[in-house]
């Protein structure tokens, strides 16, 4: 009976492993899959079919399927927003390929505030849900049943007993603690809610490697809120073993709202399985003109949109690259980007937190400090708390906002969207709020690496190359 167990497993590791050749993204990907699927195929095996798939196949298949309702609104969507179609020659050089991987071009016409942390965040959006008077449109990863999930809810049941129209998506895997009364509650009260489900149809039911990431508030196609903040009291920095919460959301007024509720209605088609009877009608905001484009990114994308989109802005880079983000475990030709960049004299500076929420997170990044500083690029550690925030600032123009961390997972296992923000008043705000933070850092040296004892150096290099499958 054993030696029919190791048959088994061993030719299940040979065909794993020819799977894995075939269809990983990446080379790293590739070849740490294989070797771990012949090597302990026992371990590996059902590993690599619960987490292994690099292309969410059942959304694609979906999209195929509605394509021509999919399509449809798309091109009403696109349509519509013809008339504030920003002119290429005002869009900054680090933001241009973003709009051929976007789907919808950049928008002008858009006010946008920068929401430092929970408390403004949640203020700015609430608000905005109140003053919703045909729909509102909700899609976060993780939503919780405490105090301001019970707030989120309260005000979404306040609007649908108005005659608002309210559509509710969740992750099944963030949201997982999320209670049945909570989704009963807000039924009962004609919200239509549902879940991003990835393990459905018949192909996808072992699969929970693929997460629904994206943060999207959308108030009656006019203005939009994405950023780095969940629903959560943790993210209000009310969690007392977490300690303070450091994050970054913004909310966008006029056209570009409607690229945010282009990536709701794409995900509702997937949830639901039919289209919203929403408006495409572009209102311009009288309190700004910034040129913004939303960015959605995911498993079902033919390019990988974020990591491409990352890597051109990098490269597009002429004065400085400021990142922040929670989890930095990139591929390599974002650190030759970097790398590149900083050879080019280019300020490049990583901000991440000083203590991780995941240990192998936290490991893998002291890997990475010798690559970025071997070309002047600086590590800044965040001490005051958590930092969760997902932001990059790219000279004196362009910044971005969104959902996606500097990982494989974000880059190509998880559906993301991102602001891309061309408007030199909003990044000198960035720049402030940088600024703000490096000062609450510390920088790490060049030999800080090196000094730790070997035993640290050799967990963070295993942390690094597990940074494909992670």
């Amino acid at each position: 009976m054993i030696a029919v167990v190791v048959v088994v497993f061993s030719v299940l590791g040979i065909l794993s492993a020819i799977h894995a050749i075939m269809t990983a993204r990446t080379e790293q990907g590739t070849i740490a899959w294989a070797v771990s699927l012949i090597t302990f195929p026992y371990v590996a095996v059902p590993a690599y079919w619960v987490l292994g798939r690099s292309r969410f196949h059942g959304y694609v298949s979906a999209r195929r399927g509605n394509l021509e309702e999919i399509a449809g609104v798309t091109k009403a969507a696109v349509a519509a927003v013809a008339p504030f179609r920003t002119p290429e020659e005002e869009i900054a050089p680090p933001g241009r390929a973003a709009a051929g991987l976007a789907g919808i071009p950049y928008l002008r016409g858009n006010a946008v505030d920068l929401l430092v942390n929970g408390d403004a965040t949640f203020q700015s959006i609430l608000q905005g849900i109140d003053s919703a008077r045909e729909y509102v449109l909700v899609e976060y990863y993780i939503v919780h049943d405490d105090e301001i999930g019970r707030e989120l809810k309260a005000h979404l049941i306040e609007r649908a007993r108005a005659g608002v129209r309210v559509r509710f998506l969740y992750d099944e895997l963030g949201s997982h603690d999320l209670p049945r009364v909570y989704i009963n509650e807000l039924r009962a009260a004609g919200i239509e809610i549902h879940e991003f489900n990835t393990r459905k149809g018949p192909q996808n039911r072992f699969q929970i490697n693929f997460r629904n990431h994206r943060k999207i508030v959308v108030v009656d196609g006019r203005v939009a809120w994405v950023g780095g903040l969940n629903v959560g009291d943790e993210y209000l920095s009310r969690d007392a073993k977490i300690g303070p919460w450091r994050d970054t959301h913004v909310r966008i007024e006029g056209p570009a709202a409607l690229g945010a509720q282009l990536a709701f209605a794409e995900d509702w088609h997937w949830a639901a399985g039919r289209p919203l009877d929403i408006r495409w009608d572009p209102v311009p905001s009288e309190a700004g003109n910034a040129n913004v484009l939303i960015v959605p990114s995911g498993p079902a994308d033919t390019l990988e949109t974020a990591n491409l989109m990352y890597i051109d802005a990098i490269n597009s880079a002429k004065e400085r690259v400021w990142i922040a983000s929670p989890y930095f475990v990139p591929d390599k030709p974002v650190i030759d980007a970097l790398q590149l960049a900083g050879l080019r004299g280019v300020d490049v500076r990583i901000l991440i937190p000083d203590k991780s929420d995941n240990p192998m997170v936290g490991l893998a990044a002291y890997a990475y400090v010798d690559d970025a500083s071997l070309t002047g690029g600086k590590f800044y550690r965040y001490g005051v708390g958590f930092l969760h925030e997902k932001v990059m600032l790219i000279d004196h123009t362009t910044a971005t906002v969104g959902t996606a961390n500097f990982d494989n997972r974000s880059f190509r296992l998880n559906f993301e969207v991102t602001a891309v923000i061309s408007n030199a008043p909003l990044a000198a705000e960035v720049e402030r709020m940088f600024e703000a933070d490096f000062a609450k850092s510390r920088v790490m040296d060049a030999g800080e690496y090196d000094r730790k004892p070997w035993w640290f150096r050799f967990g963070a290099r295993v942390a690094r190359l597990t940074g494909p499958v992670q």
